[in-house]
């Protein structure tokens, strides 16, 4: 029996459920529409951390986020993209 494509795919906020406690001291988190999850919003304006996160299509209330960091964050995945290669 094989599994569907699906069952294997994960939420970007379930990963970062698991990475939540092991950041390290930063002031922003850039992130895409896949980390808007408001328990991940609240965890990290406890640990002091400004979330600068693209509200989900769906949202019914529209939320915050710094517009100039956001898009640069395309700076980032291009680092990341790189090292991979």
């Amino acid at each position: 029996m094989q599994a569907s494509p699906a069952s294997q795919w994960v939420s970007d906020d379930i990963g970062a459920r698991a990475l939540c406690d092991s950041l390290l001291d930063v002031d922003w988190l850039l992130g895409d529409r896949g980390y808007d999850a408001d328990w991940l919003r609240e965890a990290l304006k406890h640990r002091g951390i400004r979330p600068c996160i693209l509200g989900r299509k769906q949202r019914k209330t529209t939320v915050k986020y710094d517009k100039r960091r956001h898009k640069r964050r395309n700076r980032a995945g291009m680092v990341f993209g790189r090292l991979k290669d």
